[in-house]
C-alpha cells in the first residue's frame, strides 16, 4: 500500500497496516501541509514525487502497491492521480478537482442537486463586495480554495473588512506553501455545525464517528476551535447528518477513501462546509476506541486488508460508550510560550483528563491564538458525568486565562 503523505493520522495507518502483514510506501508530494510535515514513520521506500505521475507509478508497480491513500490534505489529489494511473482502487475521475477545491465542491453539490452554501471566486475584491451585497448579504466568509483548518478563514462584516482580507490572502500562501491566486467567497452558515469521519469502499460508506463543532469568532472576524463533543448514533440530528453526508460523497465521487466532512445544520437543514477524502486530523487510537468501539484508522485499514468483513460492518459503525469533550488549547496573548510539563500539571490533576498533546516543545514563543496553526495544542477529557467535564472544561479555560502561557509566570 502507498500513502501519499503520511502526516498526522496518516502516519498511525502503516503501524494498523503492519497487523496485516501490508507494508507501506511512503510518496511525499511537492507541496505537503507545512505545519504537519515530519518523521512519517517507518516504510520499505521513501518516494519523492516531482510531477511526473506516470515514473511516480512506475516505482510504486515495483512494490507491487494495490492501494494509494491519502495520509493527508496534500496527498488527496496525487492519491487519486496515482490509482488511476496504477489501475488500483480509487476515487471518480469526473472531477477530481472537487475534492480539494471548495468553489467546485460547491457547484458538484449543485449539479448533484444537493444543498449547499452560495460560493463565488474572484480575485477582484469589488466584484466580491458586489456579489455579497447582492446575494449572501454580511457577514461573508472568505477562504483560500484549497487550504484546510481555518487558514485564513474570516467573517467579514463590512466592505472594508472584505477589501482587508482579501488583500490579505492573495499575498499570502495557504498551508501548502502555494500562492494564493484567487478568494473563495461563501455565504455565512448559520447553525450548529459537525463534522462527519467516514470509510468509504467500493461506494458504500462506513460513519466512524460524528462529533459538534463548538467554534469562537473572535473580534476581527478570524473563527477557532473551542471544543468539540460527539453524537450518539441513534440522536435524530446525526441520523440527518449522516444521510447527508454519504449524499455528499456520492456526489463527490468518493468511493475508496476516508473522509472528513463539515457540516453545518441550518435552518433549511444540513449544508455542507466543506470535505476532504482523507482521514480526520488529531486522532488518539486508544481513546477513540475507548468511546467509540472503532476508530477511523483501523477502519480504513480494514478496508483495504478484510474487505469483505469491513462490508459485513453496519452503515453506522460505531457507539457513544462514553462521555468525551476534545477541548483546543487558546493562548490569548499577544506573546507566549508553550508551557512547561510543570506548568500543564494543573490540567493534567483535571478528573476527567485523560491525554494532552502539545504542538510544540515547551518553551517555544507562540502568537495569540486566531486559527488552528496557533492553537498550542489540544487536551482530551472523558467521564460517565457530562456534569464533570463542564467543570473541568471550566477550570481548563481559567488555567489559561491565569497565565498559563505567560513567560514572566513561569516556575
Amino acid at each position: 500500500m502507498a500513502i501519499v503523505d503520511a502526516y498526522s493520522t496518516g502516519g498511525l495507518l502503516p503501524a494498523v497496516l503492519d497487523q496485516y502483514g501490508i507494508e507501506c510506501v511512503h510518496v511525499r508530494s511537492p507541496h505537503p501541509d507545512v505545519l504537519l510535515t515530519g518523521s512519517p514513520g517507518t516504510f520499505v521506500d521513501d518516494v519523492r514525487h516531482f510531477g511526473d505521475v506516470e515514473a511516480t507509478a512506475s516505482v510504486l508497480r515495483r512494490h507491487e502497491v494495490t492501494h494509494v491513500i491519502a495520509g493527508q490534505e496534500a496527498g488527496v489529489e496525487l492519491a487519486d492521480q496515482l490509482s488511476a494511473e496504477l489501475g488500483t482502487p480509487g476515487n471518480g475521475m469526473s472531477r477530481p478537482t472537487a475534492r480539494r477545491n471548495k468553489f467546485e465542491m460547491a457547484l458538484a453539490l449543485r449539479d448533484a442537486g444537493l444543498p449547499h452554501a452560495a460560493s463565488m471566486v474572484s480575485t477582484d475584491v469589488e466584484e466580491i463586495i458586489a456579489w455579497a451585497e447582492a446575494t449572501v448579504g454580511y457577514p461573508v466568509i472568505l477562504k483560500p480554495v484549497a487550504s484546510s483548518s481555518t487558514d485564513n478563514v474570516v467573517a467579514c462584516s463590512s466592505p472594508e473588512q472584505i477589501r482587508t482580507v482579501h488583500e490579505t490572502i492573495l499575498n499570502s500562501t495557504d498551508r501548502h506553501g502555494m500562492p494564493n491566486t484567487t478568494v473563495l467567497a461563501q455565504e455565512f452558515l448559520e447553525g450548529d455545525e459537525y463534522f462527519v469521519n467516514t470509510v468509504s469502499r467500493d461506494g458504500g460508506h462506513h460513519t466512524v464517528e460524528i462529533w459538534r463543532y463548538y467554534k469562537l469568532r473572535l473580534p476581527g472576524g478570524n473563527i477557532i476551535y473551542d471544543y468539540n463533543e460527539p453524537l450518539s448514533p441513534d440522536d435524530p440530528v446525526a441520523r440527518e447528518l449522516e444521510t447527508y453526508t454519504h449524499q455528499v460523497l456520492d456526489a463527490l465521487e468518493v468511493r475508496n477513501a476516508a473522509g472528513h466532512t463539515e457540516v453545518m445544520m441550518t435552518a433549511r437543514g444540513p449544508v455542507l462546509v466543506e470535505s476532504a477524502a482523507r482521514m480526520g486530523g488529531g486522532q488518539v487510537l486508544e481513546i477513540n476506541n475507548r468511546c467509540f468501539g472503532t476508530n477511523q484508522v483501523e477502519m480504513l485499514a480494514l478496508s483495504v486488508a478484510e474487505p469483505e468483513q469491513f462490508d459485513r460492518l453496519p452503515t453506522t459503525a460505531y457507539q457513544l460508550l462514553q462521555h468525551h469533550r476534545f477541548v483546543h488549547l487558546i493562548n490569548p496573548l499577544e506573546r507566549g510560550v508553550i508551557p512547561s510539563h510543570e506548568a500543564m500539571a494543573a490540567i493534567r490533576a483535571l478528573p476527567s483528563h485523560v491525554f494532552t498533546v502539545m504542538r510544540h516543545s515547551e518553551g517555544q514563543p507562540i502568537a495569540r491564538t486566531i486559527d488552528v496553526a496557533t492553537q498550542p495544542g489540544y487536551v482530551f477529557l472523558i467521564s460517565d458525568d457530562p456534569a464533570q467535564l463542564l467543570a473541568d472544561y471550566q477550570k481548563l479555560r481559567q488555567i489559561e486565562q491565569d497565565h498559563l502561557y505567560d513567560n514572566s509566570s513561569r516556575p
